[in-house]
């Protein structure tokens, strides 16, 4: 009976502990869902829409590769965007025209391995989602399953555009919407040139932006738009707007990482740089005066010293491998060996002078 007793406790025990180690499953999912969201687990479009409900900024950057989405992921960003920017910032072209779906994938896959915390948006390029609606769910599907993705963005507001969101949105992929100067159209616009500084232009912004939110989008991007015509947006709409060269009453902003960090001129901006892009730091300075660095101390012998040689053989290895080299007759390589160790060796030792001065 008493060991009944103990059985019954340690079943009751064991019931508790597996509550406990099952309490982070949601109570109104089916499958257990995801674990609830905390400052260190992954951003959903749920915890977007909490945070523009209670009118907190929403904070988008765009990614690359892996080490530009690592510090993404490290500083907090909400969203991160791998943008075909990327033609321009990584592959050196003059506009975002170049990039293929293909190279879209390489960079969506490379942030999707760095960034763990962020929602991860990917763009769809120039020419794979105009024909037709099955060609844009098509493209958002590759996007999702062969790039990693969370979400996805296309540009424009045109009734072939709102039916590839809508489309896209109804196949179960979250979709954002991109109006005011969409740089994948540049051949209508004229140009990176911005929109709605007149009446008609503005309204058509604030309308199109309306309609992609009817299309089922989460958000809509508005870029290098008047901030009246941004604010106009973001109070008709239910839906976050993130600006790009749009003011400051859009839900949330988004930079080009390049451009933020200073790193370098795109073909673009060294013509044009962006009124809007504020650059927080100059890392091209940095980078390009720790090359120039590295380039004199290989060319003066300085690098690599002896704190940067670890790998060392001891005395009884290097004399076997001077004489197997000298019995090869292999002279040369057995003097550069000797030659070597003895440099090794020197700067190796302490300086008298500078330790009796010291």
């Amino acid at each position: 009976m008493a060991f009944l007793t103990k059985l019954t406790k340690a079943s009751s025990l064991a019931r508790a502990g597996l509550s406990r180690c099952m309490s982070h499953v949601p109570e109104n999912t089916v499958y257990g869902g995801p674990k609830p969201q905390t400052p260190d687990q992954r951003v959903t479009l749920n915890l977007l829409k909490q945070k523009y409900r209670k009118g907190e900024p929403i904070t988008v950057v765009t990614a690359y590769d892996y080490p530009s989405a690592v510090h993404l992921d490290t500083a907090g960003i909400d969203i991160c965007l791998v943008g075909d920017s990327a033609s321009m910032v990584v592959h050196g072209h003059d506009t975002t025209l170049p990039i293929s779906l293909e190279e879209m994938l390489v960079h969506c896959r490379a942030v999707a391995r760095g960034a763990k915390r962020p929602l991860l948006l990917g763009d769809l390029p120039f020419g794979t989602y105009e024909a037709n609606t099955g060609q844009a769910v098509d493209t958002a599907v590759r996007v999702l399953k062969e790039g990693a993705m969370d979400a996805i963005k296309l540009e424009g507001g045109s009734p072939s555009r709102i039916t590839a969101a809508k489309a896209i949105v109804e196949a179960g992929i979250a979709v954002m919407g991109h109006v005011g100067l969409t740089p994948q159209a540049i051949s209508v616009l004229g140009g990176f040139r911005p929109q709605g500084k007149n009446v008609c232009s503005a309204v058509k912004v604030v309308e199109t932006a309306m309609a992609l939110q009817e299309a089922g989008c989460f958000s809509v991007v508005l870029e290098c738009v008047p901030a009246p015509v941004a604010a106009a947006a973001t109070a008709a709409l239910q839906i976050p707007t993130i600006g790009i060269g749009a003011g400051p009453f859009c839900s949330g902003q988004v930079l080009v990482y390049h451009d933020l960090l200073g790193m370098l001129q795109h073909p673009h901006h060294a013509k044009v740089t962006p009124k809007f892009c504020k650059q927080y730091t100059r890392v091209g300075d940095v980078i390009n005066k720790a090359l120039l660095e590295y380039k004199e101390e290989v060319t003066n012998g300085s690098f690599p010293g002896p704190s940067h040689t670890p790998y060392k053989m001891n005395a009884e290895d290097l004399n076997g491998f001077f004489k197997e080299l000298d019995k090869l007759g292999l002279d040369k390589a057995a003097s550069a060996v000797t030659a070597a160790a003895e440099k090794m060796n020197t700067a190796q030792k302490p300086d008298p002078q500078k330790s009796q001065s010291d």
